[in-house]
């Protein structure tokens, strides 16, 4: 009995926990969701890597839009550092229906997306990670097979045009992190659309 107790208590601190998403430091845990070439892919395949660069993202979303070039700019310059982009989304289809898994394999061979581009279709992953727009980005680093979350937030400061950005917060984390250093700052306001939630 004492055991069950112990075990109940454990499951209602870990959905606690997820709820309010992950922080700075916290292990990521493992995903699998379908890519848009048919394959699954997981957070575990990228185990030979530095880390992963985790951004949540959609089709309709003009924030999502204007960072599509920059995201694409962002994995051919750091896929090779180690550090790739896979992109989710999270949105639910029936809300915004250009946010679909047919629609997302169009927007991708529109843009020459040169990441995997992952439907979140049972909207199961985004709460663990605690993301709210899109986009919104989580930076983790590859400690001993775990990997743990470096940066929270926002690509840079400007959410319209690239040219506009003085704070470019992923690419210094990223940088900082090859450097050997923590990310700084650590964490930022995402700035995006709503994450559209099933009803």
């Amino acid at each position: 009995m004492k055991n069950l107790f112990v075990a109940t208590c454990f499951v209602l601190i870990s959905v606690l926990a997820f709820a309010q998403g992950y922080k700075v430091g916290d292990e990521a845990l493992n995903f699998k969701l379908m890519n848009i070439d048919g394959k699954m892919v997981s957070l575990t395949d990228y185990s030979n890597e530095k880390g992963v660069v985790v951004i949540f993202t959609c089709n309709h979303c003009p924030y999502s839009v204007a960072y599509e070039d920059r995201i694409v700019a962002l994995d051919k310059e750091f896929k090779a550092k180690g550090f790739p982009v896979v992109a989710i989304n999270p949105n639910d289809p029936e809300q915004y229906p250009e946010d679909s898994y047919e629609n997302m394999k169009v927007r991708a061979k529109e843009k020459g997306f040169t990441f995997p581009y992952l439907f979140d279709e049972k909207q199961e992953i985004f709460p663990v990670y605690g993301a709210t727009k899109t986009p919104h980005v989580y930076l983790l680093r590859n400690e001993n097979g775990k990997f743990k979350v470096a940066y929270i937030g926002a690509i840079d400061n400007s959410s319209k045009d690239a040219s506009l950005a003085t704070e470019k917060y992923l690419e210094s984390a990223l940088n900082n992190l090859l450097a050997g250093k923590s990310p700084d700052p650590a964490e930022t306001k995402a700035i995006g659309c709503s994450i559209k939630a099933k009803k």
